[in-house]
């Protein structure tokens, strides 16, 4: 008979904590330092500087914000809730109303009460927070996806010895990489935008619901922030600052110039066989934007390695966030 012991030396156990240099460890690293341990919503988070819930809170009530104010109080808007039919809450705007625009336009045509228009243009409006909402969400679960790629995968397929010191790696798991940065930077650009659609709507709400309205902010994206009261608020999102000028610079990069390293890769340091480092370097910027000579503007003379200060930055953004939608719903108060 053989026997089993039940006690895991720390060599065996499975590590739980993705540090940012791309090495785990199955123990808590010291206090000070940034991490990211798997929630029990099943997402990699930080171990400090996540405003998620406290952006989520403000956004909640300014559901509520905005039904009042359309409906001259809340009280009035839920009296009327049970009656109101799913496809003015869902059709045009989610995918489980299978309504055609020609089939919706005929309900609304049939439907041109005000109260069917306030109702419309109310639902209207919750969806430029729920886009902050679900962008947040976006950005929180992909950076810690990129962590977790970027601690647990193993950048060539099949493992083999490797040999120590430093070398760049190109290989689907680097492509994985660069993919997650890449969308970080333009969700976070997309809260931008949403955050400024949002505060034009919230100081231009319509009041004539004599037919169904458009929203004001339709048409209006960050480039618009000098038309909104918030414009050069210190501390919102529509503050100069180097946080915003990177992520327009980055998201604009990678949209319409393509990647930020001519030859996308993953950095990775070996010692005695073991990985001791990991990291992806950013072209250089000054006061966030790209420093260029002539037609090239990726530069790595700083050295940036962007998987060491993604996290600072992301808290960052959400705290001028955070503050950008507290502003707001005061704005709708």
């Amino acid at each position: 008979m053989f026997s089993q012991s039940t006690k895991m030396s720390a060599s065996d156990r499975q590590p739980t904590y993705l540090n940012l240099h791309g090495v785990p460890v199955s123990d808590v690293p010291s206090s000070g330092v940034v991490y990211f341990s798997f929630d029990p919503q099943g997402v990699w988070r930080a171990s400090t500087g996540d405003l998620s819930h406290e952006i989520e809170n403000i956004c909640v009530r300014m559901h509520d914000s905005l039904a009042a104010q359309i409906f001259d109080g809340i009280g009035q808007y839920y009296a009327i809730l049970p009656t109101v039919p799913e496809w003015v809450v869902t059709a045009g705007l989610n995918s489980e109303a299978p309504i055609s625009r020609d089939l919706f336009e005929k309900f609304v045509g049939a439907n041109s009460d005000r109260t069917t228009h306030k109702l419309l243009y109310l639902y209207d409006c919750r969806r430029l927070v729920s886009g902050i909402q679900e962008a947040l969400i976006e950005v929180v679960q992909l950076q810690g996806e990129f962590y977790k790629t970027l601690n647990l995968e193993e950048l060539f397929y099949p493992p083999g010895v490797s040999p120590d010191g430093l070398r760049h790696i190109g290989s689907p798991v680097t492509a994985k990489l660069i993919a997650l940065i890449n969308v970080i930077y333009i969700r976070l650009h997309s809260l931008l935008d949403y955050a400024t659609k949002l505060v034009f709507e919230a100081e231009h709400l319509r009041t004539d619901f004599s037919r169904y309205p458009r929203l004001a902010s339709k048409n209006k994206l960050f480039g618009d922030r000098r038309r909104i009261s918030l414009n050069n608020k210190p501390g919102t999102l529509f503050e100069p600052c180097d946080l915003i000028t990177e992520t327009e610079a980055l998201r604009n990069l990678i949209i319409h110039e393509g990647f930020f390293d001519e030859q996308p890769k993953v950095y990775e340091v070996r010692a005695s066989g073991h990985v001791q480092e990991r990291f992806i370097l950013m072209p250089d910027r000054e006061n966030g934007r790209l420093t260029s000579y002539g037609s090239r503007n990726l530069f790595y003379g700083d050295e940036d390695k962007i998987n060491l200060r993604l996290p600072t930055f992301i808290a960052e953004f959400q705290k001028r966030l955070l503050l950008t939608v507290k502003e707001t719903l005061r704005i709708l108060s």
